[in-house]
């Protein structure tokens, strides 16, 4: 009888148990690779087998047989998958509050509250499972990289490492760096799944958290921030320009670490994202593509901006000097701003205007990063819109 057979490296890091057993065909409702070996079965096919007598049927073979637990565990996986609306994002305002995603106004959002939160790292598990039933030439990378992995932790860790590193910093380096940044800091953690989250909410382009994790560079430029922002303040400065280096050249995001963060964050594209040191980000913002947060050339010490909670930078913006992005702001696409921008304001233009008007502008009645709505107020604003 044939068996799926791994890489020969990964082959060889596993017990025997697992050498008898598909990987690639369980759920979340594992949580170990060693509680796995009695629950897996032989459906999905691979390109490289060997012979070898087979092992007792697994019970989760999907047959009439099986018994009543497994079965439930079908039914969870099948039945009980969120839907898009399902999912949730935290408030900029609060962390304690949520807000389901378009509909609720500003002063709505203060006093909505939801504890339905799923678990991405649970979910990524799944969905994982789910891309190798469609395309089995995968089935390695994603063992290697999700679902071999116990913890977000250690994906996480791994997958950046192998992102990062080159031929005179090789992973394996890297791995420890950051596993032990990682488990070390829950805080992390924990701005991580709100990430995660932010952008399975806000990306039209993204189809799942498995699909962001491995495949959005703006979702990992900020998460391989987060940990050289950790080493930065740990007095690790050296260390940390280094992980920001190499995130400049694989993904083209140049944060310094020494720039804090918020979670929620959203680096839609991420390409040419520039953050310098003394800036500072609230809570679910969201940036787009090519926009700066430096400072103006003459001044030193603390000289970038200050961008507060649930603000939309569109692309191509410049946002300059040490001033301050009052929550629920908006700035429109390629605008150069160079003052303070009230909250729920939109400022658009180079220089920045106020749409409305500096005496009486505009309030926005949603929070922009969550809507991600680029053209409302402006497009009513300009006489030059074609």
């Amino acid at each position: 009888m044939k068996v799926p057979v791994l890489a020969p490296s990964l082959y060889k890091s596993f017990p025997p148990p697992l050498s008898l057993t598909n990987p690639f065909l369980f759920s979340h409702s594992f949580p170990s690779i060693g509680s796995l070996s009695k629950h897996l079965d032989y459906n999905l096919p691979m390109a490289a087998c060997v012979d070898t007598p087979r092992p007792d049927t697994s019970p989760l073979s999907r047959d009439t047989s099986r018994s009543e637990s497994d079965d439930h565990v079908y039914k969870y996986v099948n039945c009980c998958r969120p839907c898009f609306s399902d999912h949730v994002s935290s408030l900029p305002f609060s962390n304690n509050h949520m807000k389901t995603v378009h509909t609720l106004s500003v002063v709505e959002d203060l006093h909505y509250e939801d504890e339905s939160k799923e678990d991405p790292w649970l979910k990524m598990q799944e969905e994982a499972m789910l891309d190798v039933e469609q395309e089995p030439v995968l089935s390695s990378y994603y063992y290697n990289s999700i679902l071999s992995q116990k913890t977000l932790e250690r994906a996480l860790a791994n997958h950046l490492a192998i992102k990062l590193s080159n031929f005179t910093l090789p992973s394996c380096t890297l791995f420890d760096i950051f596993i032990g940044a990682l488990e070390g800091n829950p805080d992390i953690i924990s701005a991580v799944k709100e990430d995660l989250r932010a952008v399975k909410e806000r990306d039209p382009a993204c189809i799942s958290y498995v699909h962001c994790f491995l495949n959005f560079k703006g979702f990992l430029a900020c998460q391989a921030h987060r940990i050289a922002h950790k080493l930065w303040v740990q007095g690790r400065n050296i260390l940390a320009i280094l992980i920001q280096n190499r995130v400049s050249e694989a993904f083209a995001v140049d944060i310094h670490p020494g720039a804090r963060i918020g979670q929620g964050i959203l680096l839609d594209h991420a390409t040419g994202i520039v953050i310098g040191e003394t800036a500072v980000i609230g809570n679910n913002v969201s940036i787009l593509h090519n926009v700066t947060l430096g400072g103006t050339g003459k001044a030193s010490g603390d000289r970038h901006p200050k961008i507060g909670d649930g603000v939309l930078i569109g692309a191509g913006t410049c946002i300059l000097g040490n001033i301050r992005v009052g929550d629920g702001a908006k700035i429109g696409a390629c605008s150069v701003v160079l003052k303070d921008v009230p909250p729920r304001t939109t400022a658009v233009g180079n220089p920045a205007r106020l749409v409305g008007g500096k005496q009486n502008p505009i309030k926005l009645n949603k929070i922009p990063s969550f809507t991600m709505d680029h053209t409302s107020h402006i497009a009513e604003w300009s006489d030059y819109v074609i």
